[in-house]
């Protein structure tokens, strides 16, 4: 009945994680169904949380740094993790999974599409499990991060709260660059798990385009991003706002090159 009582406070205390919590399941149940989705959120939370904890107890592989428990009571903690912690990362790496989907899947360009403006993408096994996709999903996964870590270390500026600190500040707005290598990390490790259970499990049922349904997880990581970007203006952090919109806007400029115009004559590509 407690975790069950700390857990209605923290949705009450972190609504907008579980927004994103909420965006991430609808999207990849839509996607990759039930059975995929909850596969991929219990490896990539698993390896989060086994990371977080070790982190803070040897440095590896984020670095060292410290929860220091100020939100204790107000939301729920496994040992010395807070829960929206770890969960954030499930989301973020689904999101980031996505745009890297968009940059690799190949286009069907003579499959029928309900959205004229957009191409249809193949949602093909081996390229949606292929190696360029796994080390891009995890360089976006922590890429991301590097937005989101330098407003979270500024916390107790809004209504985060001072979570956590590192034991040594790092050069990168406070955040050693340990931690974003840490992030590559848990993406390699999670989707390295993951991938080869993706390929034993049953073929999807898929519509002809799943640019759709792809786009839902594009949405969750630019909105994340969007979220981060307003705080750090919000708190006067305008180096971190400009210095984070600059970095994504080619990102988002190649999807859209890539997704949005006339298609070619062949086949697929």
């Amino acid at each position: 009945m407690e975790i069950f009582t700390l857990l209605i406070k923290t949705i009450l205390f972190r609504p907008y994680i579980f927004v994103f919590l909420a965006v991430f399941l609808f999207s990849a149940i839509q996607l990759i169904g039930w059975p995929r989705t909850w596969r991929f959120w219990l490896i990539s939370w698993g390896t989060a949380f086994i990371s977080e904890l070790s982190s803070t107890r040897s440095g590896i592989p984020f670095g060292w740094y410290v929860y220091n428990g100020s939100t204790m009571g107000q939301e729920l903690y496994f040992f010395n993790v807070p829960f929206m912690a770890s969960i954030s990362f499930s989301f973020l790496l689904y999101a980031a999974y996505c745009v890297a989907l968009c940059l690799f899947l190949p286009i069907d360009q003579s499959a029928p599409s309900s959205q004229p403006l957009l191409k249809p993408l193949r949602f093909d096994l081996s390229e949606r499990t292929s190696w360029p996709v796994l080390v891009i999903t995890a360089c976006l996964f922590a890429f991301i991060d590097m937005v989101i870590d330098p407003v979270a270390l500024r916390g107790d500026r809004w209504f985060l709260g001072k979570l956590y600190h590192y034991a040594e500040p790092g050069i990168h707005f406070g955040v050693p660059l340990t931690n974003y290598a840490g992030w590559i990390v848990v993406g390699l490790i999670s989707l390295a798990i993951y991938f080869p259970l993706e390929r034993r499990l049953p073929n999807l049922s898929l519509p002809p385009s799943v640019t759709p349904h792809i786009l839902v997880g594009v949405g969750l990581y630019h909105g994340v991003l969007a979220f981060n970007l307003s705080v750090a203006f919000w708190i006067g952090e305008l180096f971190i706002g400009m210095s984070g919109l600059l970095m994504h806007l080619p990102v988002t400029a190649l999807l859209m090159r890539r997704l949005t115009g006339p298609r070619g004559a062949s086949s697929s590509s």
